[in-house]
């Protein structure tokens, strides 16, 4: 498999997009996994919405684990690649890999074992709710290996300039599960009815079926994957760079659910139907954010592959044409989410009760789209140069700002839209915040940063 694109010469915009396009249409493929979820489990109930809501914390707090071999590999990978060093790329991504299977194997055995004290953490009012919860947790995140390792796959194929394979495989995968979820939610003929139970297992069996693919079509690829050895013992010193890259992000990350879930459960103070709405709530924020992930990550390997062959002022150069990019896709979906907020959110919960509630918090959200936009795609030209640590601390202080914000502003009369108004303004923060300082750090420090 040859690089799919060429992010060391030519113009940088067709580059970008080449790479990008693909990453971007694979985020929304695996966001339409998620909204395929909400739309089915929505016409179940509202409470079947809250307990997927809350089980599904912990499927973002896996994610946030598996950050720490995909980013670091990724990362290294390209640069090893972008400074001609291809066998230490290979012992990068092996150790990537395996470090993926260890923590994925860890994290799904104890949410297995201790699926019970993790859903009473957020004190739901129902007992059929926290049952539905408790299944949907041990089934997604007990099986996590297979969303894990389809991280680390992307990552890789990514750093190697080649995005199309993520966004074939994720693509079958995600008809897959559109087309089990209503056949095992809603059963038909001798397939019964498994409610919340049948979303998960639709949602894993696809998410298998997109490892497999990842495998079928990687295990002859010459450059790194072939020549990547499993068995041997994992290499100490490249665990440890690794770990290096990757742990700010991955704990940024998880940081980011714990909090959602300590948000989560006071906004089950408000009612499972508050629960219902922030999760379908930020299901459909998701559009925004995961295509602007997808876009970082094309940005991510950009930067590191010219970074690691020297070409300082092709790196500055990216990263401005990203930015276009993004502002202009940031700004799209403020309007969307600000001036269609009632035709979004009935297609997940049509309930009237439920729906000014809906609304309301797109439209609170919708101001923050275009700073979110930015400080993900910064984020993604940060991590790229190997410097993790500023949007992480970034990201971990002004997203921990949204509890004691949340606590106060609820308490006014803005009520529940206070926690709503709470994750917008540290979304806007941040987003300045990290934009500033990634300009700061290329004026003063630029020039002086070259390859190992």
């Amino acid at each position: 498999m040859k690089q799919q694109v060429n992010l060391l010469k030519g113009k940088i915009f067709p580059a970008l997009t080449a790479l990008a396009l693909p990453i971007m249409l694979t985020s929304l493929v695996q966001m339409a996994y998620n909204l395929t979820d909400m739309i089915w489990i929505g016409r179940l109930s509202a409470d079947a919405v809250a307990a997927v809501g809350a089980a599904s914390m912990f499927s973002w707090l896996s994610r946030g684990m598996g950050i720490v071999a995909r980013m670091g590999g990724q990362v290294l990978v390209a640069q090893k690649l972008g400074s001609g060093k291809e066998e230490e790329a290979v012992l990068y991504a092996q150790a990537s890999v395996q470090m993926g299977i260890f923590l994925s194997v860890v994290f799904g055995l104890i949410t297995i074992f201790f699926c019970k004290p993790l859903i009473a953490f957020f004190k739901l009012n129902s007992s059929v709710v926290i049952a539905d919860a408790e299944i949907y947790l041990a089934i997604t995140c007990g099986l996590v290996i297979f969303s894990v390792m389809n991280q680390i796959f992307t990552g890789l194929l990514t750093a190697m300039g080649n995005s199309r394979i993520s966004f074939l495989s994720n693509t079958i995968g995600m008809v897959i599960n559109i087309f089990l979820d209503p056949l095992l939610i809603f059963g038909w003929g001798p397939i019964p009815a498994m409610g919340v139970a049948g979303a998960a297992i639709a949602t894993v069996a696809s998410q298998a079926i997109v490892f497999f693919l990842f495998l079928s079509a990687v295990r002859k690829e010459p450059v790194i994957f072939s020549r990547i050895r499993l068995l041997h013992r994992p290499d100490a010193e490249k665990i440890k760079a690794i770990t290096k890259i990757g742990l700010p992000s991955s704990l940024q990350s998880m940081t980011f659910s714990a909090i959602s879930m300590i948000i989560a459960r006071v906004i089950a103070g408000w009612g499972d139907a508050a629960v219902a709405v922030q999760k379908v709530g930020s299901q459909i924020e998701s559009i925004s954010w995961m295509t602007a992930e997808g876009f970082s990550a094309a940005v991510n390997a950009f930067v590191a592959q010219n970074f690691g062959s020297g070409n300082w002022s092709r790196v500055k150069k990216g990263y401005q044409t990203s930015m276009a990019v993004v502002l202009a896709w940031g700004l799209l979906c403020t309007v969307i989410l600000f001036t269609v907020p009632e035709f979004i959110f009935r297609i997940f919960i049509p309930d009237p009760e439920i729906l000014p509630m809906g609304v309301q918090y797109l439209k609170i959200l919708s101001y923050s789209q275009l700073f979110m936009c930015v400080e993900i795609t910064t984020s993604g030209a940060f991590s790229g140069l190997g410097k993790t640590m500023p949007p992480s601390l970034i990201g971990i202080v002004f997203t921990a700002a949204r509890i004691p914000a949340a606590i106060f502003l609820m308490k006014t009369s803005l009520g529940l839209d206070g926690i709503w108004w709470s994750i917008t303004v540290s979304s806007v923060f941040k987003g300045i915040f990290l934009f500033l300082w990634f300009l700061i750090f290329m004026r003063r420090f630029g020039k002086k940063f070259s390859p190992d």
